[in-house]
């Protein structure tokens, strides 16, 4: 009875690409035909060492190759792709059925193997098998990315004017394999705009690779991108095929290329210009796919003018350039982010904060927010950590530098800088004599058992009563 074909719910975006290491000419043109009549691109080698070289200049989805060859072994064949930490699955064909060598092939890292002569509709099967679990795979990492920027909180937030003319620009050019060029002031969420640019194109299936060029030290930056051979440098015990490699029909966000130093500048842009990667310590290149989106809190312009990154590289990377706004010119956007991280937070450690009273969103608007959106959630995560009641208020603001107002403490309207403790100790002497104990818990957002304690604490007696106290 004959088997049914495997059917895949993933769909692939190429035609996929077999690599055929045989030396039998008549076999060779057997396997060629059957593949072509299934829809897949095949290319054959008749050597190990000419195999082994097509693998490390261009991406194969399959590799099927014969125990015996002119110049080595098939197991040696199947040692060596291991060896080049390649994700690829392999199928080993042999005229002897051998079931030692089978083993030995399943244990090397092969997926299968088979017995030559074979009936085409098995050969046929046994590909699509392999296929289908390298694509059932990659479906799984799809979808935990997918699951992860889903339940994350990092999506582009606002309804300023800016920020619609942002996403504008982004929806015009996520569909395009253009190169991207964003620039914004540190915390304004550039990566964020990365990510929409890929997730929003015809790439989104593929990987979103990031990388910060600045958190990298120059000396390990260079084979963290192009890769490296196994013993290309002292320390490289194992093979890299490095992160352009990596997202290889996806998308490469260089955060803060301004950092990258100007020899590994110079190899980057003839990686975009060639399309070819040569990793450290091999004499071989392969062909990628990968587009290229970078990101600097710097004026590159100026950069180039100054020498101090490439104008070559530049123009490459500045087909399209996006402007991120920064949080102050943003309007009413601060309160809706602040909202935003509210809730988010809030789910994330189990808080019940229901809103922001007046006084904390009087100061979310008159700050100058110099850190931006990171600055933004960092306060809001902050202060709904140390929120003593559902709603937060000055109080919850910690170490920030509060809004002058006539009822925040001397200290506070000075402009300087108050702990939590000492703004609540300030503001209990300031207006213990003209408000209830009531009044007061609820001016500062703690209940009166906790301004009882305080008091006591700080040995504050009021020096009259109020009625109803």
């Amino acid at each position: 009875m004959k088997a049914n074909k495997p059917e895949s719910r993933y769909l692939p975006t190429r035609i996929e690409r077999i690599l055929v290491v045989d030396d039998d000419v008549g076999i060779c043109e057997s396997i060629h035909w059957i593949l072509q009549q299934k829809g897949y691109e095949c290319v054959v080698t008749n050597t190990g060492a000419a195999g082994l070289a097509k693998l490390q200049s261009c991406e194969f989805d399959l590799v099927i190759t014969d125990l015996k060859l002119p110049d080595m072994c098939g197991l040696e064949v199947i040692g060596s792709i291991k060896e080049m930490e390649l994700a690829v699955p392999i199928i080993l064909m042999t005229s002897f059925s051998s079931v030692e060598s089978a083993i030995k092939a399943l244990r090397k890292g092969a997926i299968d193997y088979m017995i030559k002569p074979f009936h085409n509709d098995d050969f046929a099967f046994a590909v699509e098998r392999a296929l289908n679990e390298r694509r059932t795979r990659r479906e799984n990492t799809i979808l935990k990315r997918s699951l992860r920027k889903t339940l994350t909180k990092n999506t582009i937030v606002g309804e300023s004017e800016g920020i619609r003319k942002m996403l504008a620009m982004i929806h015009r050019v996520a569909a395009t394999d253009a190169n991207v060029l964003i620039q914004g002031e540190s915390g304004t969420g550039k990566e964020l705009v990365a990510q929409a640019l890929h997730y929003g194109g015809n790439r989104a299936e593929r990987p979103f690779v990031p990388v910060n060029c600045g958190a990298i030290p120059s000396e390990l930056l260079e084979s963290e991108l192009f890769g490296h051979t196994k013993g290309a440098f002292t320390g490289a015990v194992a093979a890299s095929e490095g992160l352009i490699r990596e997202a290889s029909g996806g998308t490469l966000f260089l955060d803060e290329i301004s950092e990258m130093p100007l020899n590994i500048q110079v190899k980057l842009l003839r990686v975009i210009q060639e399309r070819q990667v040569r990793p450290l310590g091999s004499s071989h290149s392969y062909v990628t796919d990968t587009r290229f989106v970078a990101a600097s809190n710097r004026n590159l312009k100026a950069e180039t003018e100054s020498g101090t990154f490439r104008a070559d590289l530049f123009y490459r990377l500045n087909v399209i350039t996006i402007q991120v706004p920064p949080l102050r010119e943003r309007g009413k956007d601060i309160e809706i982010l602040a909202q935003h991280f509210l809730e988010y937070h809030s789910r994330k450690l189990g808080n019940r904060i229901r809103g922001m009273r007046h006084d904390f969103l009087d100061f979310l608007n008159k700050y100058d927010w110099p850190g931006n959106v990171r600055e933004l959630e960092n306060l809001i995560e902050r202060a709904v950590i140390l929120a003593e009641s559902d709603t937060l208020t000055s109080i919850d603001l910690a170490d920030k530098v509060l809004v002058p107002s006539s009822n925040m403490p001397v200290a506070a309207q000075e402009g300087m800088p108050l702990s939590i403790e000492e703004y609540i100790k300030e503001f209990i002497l300031m207006h213990q004599d003209d408000r209830t104990e009531t009044e007061l818990a609820t001016m500062l957002g703690i209940g009166r058992k906790a301004l009882w304690a305080r008091r006591r604490h700080w040995g504050i007696h009021k020096e009259k009563t109020t009625a109803n106290d």
